[in-house]
């Protein structure tokens, strides 16, 4: 049965529900009169990853063709984990508490569409927190509802990334990346009911969701081509150290799951029972508690269950694997914010000790003279206390030193961090693809998450929320709409005119020529000469201080622009030299990837 099979409903927002066939279950939508995009929320697509299938690879769902199943309110979320520290008004019961059985998708789709390109959306958390109530219907209708959107949710925390050898041995480490991958082979099966092109597929994601989307253009070596997905997109890809599946670090955090569940001290006291069997038994609220303390337990700003090198669906490092071109998908574009770092970084280092200190913390492997390396590359002159504000990125003060939120050691520390966690994974993700495009969000103060007001206008807790310009907003949209549709983000000029047009013939003052189809150019393979960038700022307007406060207490000042007369400013930069050497600094750390963890 079609999408286009529709009955009378009573649902205030239609007159008609949309019903689809899926064969193993019937689902009943609703029409949405102002988006006017038939929905589809909480679609199952895979078993109850509980009992025996808790650490094991999705597997098809139950047939249950006995009655129509609602599809009208988003599916129950995941059990979530936070990151380090655990805040301080924490509550267990109404902050982590998830269900296991959280499994669905849904799905955004025009209505009578037919054979539409289709966007997978990865929502992000740290691989610990986040679900799939992401709405990206104005996405949808910037253009002209010319693509379909499917939302997914994955098991996280320790639910969907406990690993070690046992794990390894009884189930299988990153389930929950095999559960995006299991997703996306649904879509492949069953996108035609709902109008969509299984053969024209674009996976994208922020922060973790975009790390994942990197991981499945990764996937069994990047040897799957285009089967599931031809384009990918990135907002800040998040890559943590990727330890191999039973080194220390992911081992230890199995113990201490495993201790916390009552799983340890029973296994010693048991013949012929693994630690495994007994996590597989226990209830979900002992488990669901103990991933959310033990993944707080860590490091700052750092989730306990992250995706490992397994040997099977991840192969490689990151930095080794993309820097050799080996990806499923032919296009990339990839985007990153100009102050990513200081959501995830102490804001209490002032000396150079603290520095070094902070940085051995972060890469305990790391042979002392590599460190030294690390600090000559980030080396600094002497900083003086003085006001925050952002970089120009090509001229004056750098990233190095100075930001909105830092300056200084604190700088250098938020953009070492910045650098190897999300810009450089975003550098190398375009230079994986012989087809991409790379931006930057530099809108003030840009923090880690700021550009997703830009893709759907959700993000409230952002510190620019709302300071976007119509036509900022507009052409960004466009931006990933043209990519989804045309396989190139750049906008023809016709494009930027009904962007920067009023009704009346005048102009707004939005310049976003630089995104224009012949300004903005591909990502160039092979170095220096080929980074070039599109670069996304908002210009005009006045200053305004808000307060913002760190996860450590500390609270300072930060300016955001705000008011009438703020427009969109688009340039395109060279990316290699952009914040004093940023293109040689990735490389840097790639090197390093070829012989260290990272």
């Amino acid at each position: 049965m079609s999408v286009a099979s529709l009955r009378q409903s009573n649902d205030n927002t239609s007159t008609q529900a949309p019903v689809v066939d899926l064969g193993y279950g019937i689902y009943e939508g609703y029409y949405n009169a102002t988006s006017q995009l038939n929905i589809f929320k909480g679609i199952r697509y895979a078993a109850p990853p509980t009992g025996t299938l808790r650490w094991q690879k999705p597997q098809a769902p139950a047939t249950n063709r006995s009655q129509t199943i609602s599809a009208k309110a988003y599916p129950p979320r995941c059990p979530q984990s936070n990151d380090a520290p655990m805040p301080a008004n924490y509550n267990f019961t109404s902050s982590g508490l998830g269900n296991e059985d959280c499994l669905f998708l849904s799905v955004f789709t025009p209505q009578h569409a037919t054979n539409l390109p289709v966007l997978i959306w990865i929502h992000g958390g740290g691989y610990g927190t986040g679900q799939g109530n992401n709405d990206l219907s104005e996405l949808i209708m910037t253009n002209s509802h010319g693509f379909i959107v499917v939302i997914i949710q994955y098991r996280l925390g320790a639910f969907g990334f406990l690993s070690s050898a046992e794990v390894s041995h009884f189930g299988t480490p990153n389930a929950g990346l095999f559960d995006m991958h299991f997703s996306f082979q649904w879509v492949k099966k069953y996108i035609h009911l709902f109008g969509g092109n299984a053969s024209h597929v674009t996976i994208s994601g922020e922060s973790a969701g975009a790390g994942a989307v990197m991981l499945q253009a990764m996937a069994y070596g990047g040897k799957q081509g285009t089967e599931l997905f031809s384009n990918a997109i990135v907002a800040s890809p998040y890559l943590p150290t990727q330890w191999g599946y039973d080194d220390f670090v992911p081992t230890q955090s199995y113990y201490l799951f495993a201790q916390a569940a009552g799983c340890f001290d029973q296994m010693l006291n048991t013949v012929n029972s693994t630690i495994f069997e007994c996590l597989q038994r226990k209830d979900t609220v002992t488990l669901q508690n103990a991933s959310a303390y033990i993944s707080a337990d860590g490091k700052y700003g750092q989730w306990a269950f992250l995706p490992v090198t397994d040997g099977e669906f991840i192969q490689k490092r990151p930095s080794e694997q993309l820097l050799a071109g080996e990806v499923n998908g032919l296009r990339m574009l990839s985007g990153n914010n100009a102050d990513e770092g200081p959501g995830f970084v102490r804001q209490t280092i002032t000396t150079e000790a603290d520095f070094n200190t902070y940085t051995q913390s972060l890469f305990p492997l790391m042979k002392d003279t590599l460190l030294t390396q690390v600090q000559t590359t980030y080396a600094i002159a002497p900083t003086t206390p003085g006001p925050l504000f952002s970089t120009l990125g090509s001229s004056g003060p750098t990233a190095l030193n100075q930001s909105e939120f830092g300056i200084g050691q604190q700088q250098r520390l938020d953009n070492l961090y910045a650098e190897t966690t999300f810009v450089c994974p975003s550098y190398w993700l375009a230079s994986a693809y012989s087809r991409a495009w790379k931006y930057q969000y530099s809108v003030p103060p840009s923090e880690h998450g700021a550009d997703l007001d830009a893709y759907y206008a959700i993000n409230r807790e952002a510190l620019g929320y709302g300071t976007l310009s119509p036509g900022f907003r507009t052409a960004v949209q466009m931006i990933w709409g043209r990519f989804i549709m045309f396989d190139d983000p750049t906008l023809p000029m016709d494009v930027v005119k009904s962007i920067t047009m009023t009704e009346n013939g005048t102009t707004t003052g939005d310049d976003i020529v630089a995104a224009g189809t012949g300004s903005w150019p591909v990502w160039g393979r092979g170095g220096e000469a080929g980074y070039r960038m599109l670069n996304l700022n908002m210009t005009g307007g006045h200053e305004t201080k808000i307060l913002w406060s760190s996860a450590d207490g500390v609270k300072f000042n930060v300016t955001q622009y705000a008011g009438p007369g703020l427009t969109a400013n688009f340039d395109v930069v060279d990316a290699w030299s952009w914040e004093g050497g940023r293109g040689a600094r990735c490389e840097f750390w790639a090197d390093i990837g070829k012989w260290v963890p990272e």
